[in-house]
């Protein structure tokens, strides 16, 4: 028996469409009714929970730690590193004698764990040190700066900064960085938007601080800041939402003072994301997929902004992800990053011509993350790498030698099981070919026991990379099998676009027709296939479970977003219909209305086996959602599958410790396990 939960008659009359919510009651997390029905769910989750099968290996196989790619300033360097051990990365820095210190400790700031960082900026000297921390899930940054020499707090806290940017100028005295306005002085409901850009001046009141930017735009907005290395470029972008597009200015700061830039339009009204780099020639580098769906690089004078010439134009078939800039050579050169169907691969090209002059060797056909060099120039890159079975390393590129060689591995020595991942192509729905990554025991004989997952949203590409528990299922001898779906940036931004708004169905069924080909070629079976996603990635899988029940025996859905007519209500919302529409507008309502997951559940239907994770500090996508989902489909089940629901507190969408990390993977595949017959 389910716990009770009432059903309200409430039908809202939306474009002439009635658009019933019963469960609209649940959206109040302060409610006694509601908290009395998410214990009852805890006691019924609890119930149904077999001792965790997988913890022992996850938690083994995450003891390999990790590393990040160092950032330079000068002759020091600064980067991340978890041990074995340790519930969160630690930031460290590396002076010029090459004495190691840690700067920035989560559990000696926190010994519960509870306190994430988010970010990190040293200012250009590498004497200063911003970062940004946030408390139990909330992603709430505040932002302090310590001095990296002695470790001291030079100032902060200060609030309001998520997913601010800090943009230090020369010297260290001044930085630009995003915050938003006061509670106070917006409207109710809107305390998580309306952003502004910032001049702070370090040791004074943030009271005296300049508004740059921002002032009199829309509440969803939000900006990114930086400032050239000679400090002489400020470069402003603003994107509403996560809308792929930006405006974007910049202002020369030796003709126009620091408080009151003098901007020009580098782009604005046009639908294309751009970025700028300054280089040390006197060159604007330009990263921008306008007119290259798979971007490319454009080279421009500071003098004429707006006007651009090919220097790596568009490929037919990889996408252009980021580049680096070598000079202290004889003759210049060019690193370029590419995912070709989301394996990445860095090519070399002349920086006077853009000629393609030879490849950069990386470990194997995985992830590249990050190419970064000298702020001052150089002759050496490094940039992260890791696959299936490879945790995070750190490869150095000598570009005097062409070798690339190990710089840092993760510090963890694990035994990763043998494993053998192939790419496969297959047809979706409508012909598109469609790319998915397999993952499988190397002797896999017969239909196995299969995790589906996939994400298909925001331009978000699903790259290899090392994950103890796709290794501990494919250990047990399951499959686990990522699609690289439309909605995704795994083939540029036309694929991103041919799965937003109008044309959101596109992704699921390119989610079915991934399942289906897993079945047709005897990787699986219906009743062996699960389905797994996180947040947008939630949505697909709460999509994917009330358009093909028949098709999925069991799935884990986490973090979701599931009542598509009101999600602009709640957490970040607002920030998303420029992804997926606004049920406000009566063009964009048929689109949501179409596959909203909540509004889809049908009673006298057997659904798969539900597992439903959420997170009780997520403020981004509010776990009413699953809540709701959840009563719906209880109440709706016509079969024996359980549908059960884990409300996890003190932890949000982003960032946990590796504890919480090991019990929520292995309950999840614990449940799939079971409901699969692994």
């Amino acid at each position: 028996m389910y716990p009770a939960a009432r059903r309200d008659e409430i039908v809202e009359n939306l474009h002439g469409t009635p658009v019933p919510d019963p469960y609209r009651w649940l959206e109040d997390s302060d409610d006694p009714e509601v908290k009395g029905w998410l214990l009852a769910q805890e006691e019924l989750f609890q119930a149904q929970a077999e001792p965790r099968r997988f913890k022992e290996r996850i938690a083994e196989l995450l003891r390999s730690g990790s590393v990040g790619v160092p950032v330079w300033r000068g002759e020091r360097h600064f980067f991340s590193r978890r041990t074995p051990d340790q519930e969160h990365a630690v930031y460290y820095v590396v002076d010029a004698d090459g004495t190691e210190r840690a700067l920035i400790d989560p559990m000696a700031i926190d010994s519960s764990g509870l306190t994430t960082l988010d970010a990190v900026q040293p200012d250009k000297e590498g004497r200063l040190l911003a970062y940004q921390i946030s408390v139990g899930g909330d992603e709430e940054s505040s932002l302090y700066i310590i001095d990296v020499a002695t470790g001291t707090r030079v100032e902060g806290p200060i609030d309001r900064c998520r997913y601010s940017p800090v943009a230090w100028l020369p010297g260290g005295e001044a930085y630009y960085y995003v915050r938003r306005l006061p509670s106070t002085e917006v409207p109710e409901g809107e305390s998580q938007f309306h952003r502004r850009v910032y001049l702070h001046r370090v040791g004074t009141s943030t009271e005296d601080d300049v508004m740059i930017f921002g002032d009199g735009m829309k509440m969803t907005n939000y900006y990114g800041v930086s400032v050239s290395r000679d400090g002489r470029w400020l470069q402003i972008s603003a994107s509403e939402g996560t809308a792929p597009r930006n405006d974007l200015w910049i202002a020369d700061l030796s003709a126009s003072p620091a408080e009151r830039p003098a901007l020009t339009v580098v782009q604005e009204g046009v639908d294309a994301q751009t970025g700028l780099v300054f280089g040390r020639d006197g060159r604007i580098y330009v990263h921008t997929d306008r007119d290259a769906s798979r971007a490319r690089v454009c080279v421009a004078d500071p003098a004429d902004p707006s006007a651009w010439t090919d220097l790596i134009p568009e490929d037919p078939e990889a996408v252009l992800t980021d580049f680096a800039i070598l000079d202290d050579l004889e003759r210049p050169v060019m690193l370029v990053g590419w995912t070709r169907h989301a394996l990445s691969e860095i090519s070399l090209h002349s920086l006077d011509s853009g000629e393609r002059i030879g490849e950069v060797p990386t470990p194997g056909l995985g992830t590249i993350g990050g190419i970064s060099e000298r702020p001052e120039g150089g002759h050496e890159a490094w940039f992260g790498y890791t696959d299936n079975t490879t945790p995070p390393t750190i490869q150095r590129y000598d570009a005097l030698t062409g070798e690339t060689t190990l710089w840092a591995a993760s510090p963890g020595a694990v035994e990763v099981p043998p494993v053998k991942t192939s790419q496969v192509v297959y047809q979706s729905k409508d012909g598109t070919p469609v790319h998915m990554l397999v993952i499988e025991p190397v002797d896999r004989e017969g239909p196995r026991p299969t995790i589906l997952n996939g994400y298909g949203g925001f331009g978000i590409s699903m790259t290899p990379g090392y994950s103890a528990s796709v290794l501990a299922w494919v250990e047990a001898g399951g499959v686990y099998a990522i699609a690289g779906l439309r909605g995704g940036g795994e083939e540029g931004e036309d694929w991103h676009r041919a799965g937003m708004l109008a044309n959101k169905q596109n992704v699921f069924d390119d989610f079915h027709s991934a399942a289906e080909h897993l079945i047709a070629t005897g990787v699986t079976t219906s009743s062996h296939l699960a389905i797994s996603g996180g947040s947008n990635g939630g949505l697909l899988v709460g999509a994917a479970l009330t358009q093909r029940p028949d098709l999925y025996a069991a799935v884990a859905c986490s973090a979701p977003l599931l009542d598509m007519i009101r999600y602009e209500l709640f957490g970040l919302g607002a920030t998303w219909n420029v992804e997926y529409g606004s049920a406000e507008e009566p063009t964009q309502f048929p689109w949501l209305w179409a596959y909203s997951p909540y509004h889809h559940v049908r009673e006298d239907v057997s659904y798969p086996a539900t597992l439903f994770t959420v997170f009780q500090s997520d403020t981004r996508v509010h776990p009413l959602h699953a809540w709701k989902m959840c009563a719906a489909l209880q109440h709706a089940q016509a079969g024996d599958a359980p549908i059960v629901l884990r409300n996890e507190t003190e932890v949000g969408h982003g960032a946990r410790s590796v504890s919480r990390t090991v019990d929520l993977a292995a309950d999840q595949l614990t449940f799939l396990a079971r409901h699969t017959g692994l």
